[in-house]
């Protein structure tokens, strides 16, 4: 994850703030819609609080990986299925993935459905450095809210809670995205937990990636004694990585190209035979990473070729640019500049990073905010200090207070067709009407 490159000191919500519970001056001209839906779910969100922390602590300390998430799938299924009205639905087409599902008495065949989204997954050996503990009970939280105003008032709606594994390593939503599991939604929303000024929300994109594995398939020979017999597998990976490294004067500043050399069976005075070069490729559309994979492909058969091997190219499915619904961003901008903090427009939060909600984004509206938690400098996502802060109170109240105003928004989608109409999907097919006619890569 990425944050602006300013000092530290004063950009980043410290943990040993000692005022890191005072509000910064809200913003009196903003107005919150249905604030007495609001105050529902603040009071839901608040009497919830205590099992939310409990939950999320008992991730953080059992952290799972990708499609290996079990306690946690286990321990959030039991938990919806406490709740009442809930119908929860384990191992939804991933082995680790879950719906829970509820629709009011009100609802009709054509109620729209808001989907929210729990992710669960950790990273290897430093555990939940991303912060999905809290985005699994931020997107309960969510949900729990949305339910309690619908009941409250009476209202129609319908709400599917989507349990989401790998999103690390794996393309989670992706892979549940080409199943259908989407399909029904009018929206869906989440948030992801970042470093940057506390008290803030930000609405930054992230980059479309994608992973391209390259083998080498050369000869051995003995490194002293008869090299020339030998075709080196390991040189061809080299020349890769070093063409790749002299084409970034040609490549667009936003680009990220980025990868790692492996091998097998190596020894010292034997020529390797075999040698993978795995690259990712990064850039902020996808029509720029599918200009930036077209410059790199090159490489690797040129590569192979100065060498004498052969080559295997492998382009993996990839993740998308998360392309953050205007309509819906608008009005949780409105809700939580009202009553919990400020929206920042400077470049934190995961706008260097890589999600495969970017892929969920590109078929219908989403949101997905990324939200200031306390940490240290140089202890953003993806790192030990990361994770640490991901287990604190004030990361958890954080979590609570943009699941809160993401919840009336998602109560606002079902039930508000004028604004779902005229904001959230006109926006949604203006800016697909631009991807389709031609925004175009950078060359």
């Amino acid at each position: 994850m990425s944050t602006k490159n300013d000092d530290w000191n004063t950009i980043l919500w410290r943990s040993d703030d000692s005022d890191a519970f005072n509000k910064p001056e809200l913003q009196s001209g903003a107005k919150i819609w249905k604030p007495e839906y609001l105050e529902v779910i603040s009071e839901t969100v608040s009497r919830l609080s205590d099992d939310l922390r409990e939950i999320s602590l008992s991730i953080h300390s059992h952290p799972e990986l990708a499609f290996a998430e079990y306690k946690t799938h286990d321990l959030l299924v039991g938990f919806m299925k406490k709740q009442g009205g809930w119908k929860v639905t384990p191992n939804y087409e991933l082995p680790t993935a879950w719906l829970a599902t509820y629709e009011s008495p009100e609802a009709k065949e054509n109620t729209r459905v808001i989907g929210i989204n729990s992710e669960m997954d950790a990273l290897p050996k430093i555990g939940h450095a991303c912060g999905h503990n809290l985005i699994a009970i931020s997107g309960v939280g969510i949900a729990l809210g949305i339910k309690a105003v619908l009941e409250k008032f009476h209202l129609p709606g319908k709400i599917a809670l989507l349990g989401t594994p790998a999103e690390e390593r794996g393309r989670g939503k992706a892979k549940l995205l080409e199943v259908g599991a989407y399909k029904k939604m009018a929206a869906c929303i989440m948030s992801h937990p970042a470093p940057g000024p506390r008290h803030t929300i930000s609405f930054t994109s992230s980059l479309a990636a994608r992973t391209i594995e390259v083998e080498f398939f050369g000869h051995t020979a003995h490194a002293a004694l008869s090299p020339w017999e030998g075709k080196n597998a390991l040189d061809a990976a080299v020349l890769a990585y070093t063409s790749i490294a002299a084409l970034r004067q040609q490549m667009h500043p936003s680009w990220r190209v980025h990868g790692i050399i492996e091998g097998k069976d190596w020894a010292v005075n034997v020529i390797p035979a075999y040698a993978k070069y795995i690259a990712a490729v990064r850039a902020p559309t996808l029509a720029d990473q599918q200009v930036a994979i077209k410059k790199i492909l090159p490489c690797f058969e040129a590569a192979a070729t100065a060498t004498g091997c052969t080559v295997k190219i492998i382009v993996q499915e990839g993740l998308y640019d998360l392309r953050q619904n205007i309509g819906l961003g608008k009005d949780v901008e409105r809700t939580f500049n009202a009553k919990y903090g400020r929206s920042e427009r400077e470049s934190w939060g995961i706008a260097g990073a890589s999600t495969d909600f970017g892929n969920v984004s590109y078929e219908l509206p989403a949101l997905h905010p990324g939200y200031a938690i306390p940490t240290v400098p140089d202890g953003g996502n993806h790192t030990p200090a990361f994770a640490s802060a991901a287990a604190t109170k004030e990361a958890h109240r954080a979590a609570l207070d943009v699941a809160e105003a993401l919840a009336l928004t998602g109560v606002r989608v079902v039930v508000d067709d004028d604004w779902y109409d005229k904001e959230v999907r006109a926006a949604f097919e203006d800016d697909k009407r631009k991807r389709e006619q031609g925004v175009r890569g950078v060359a």
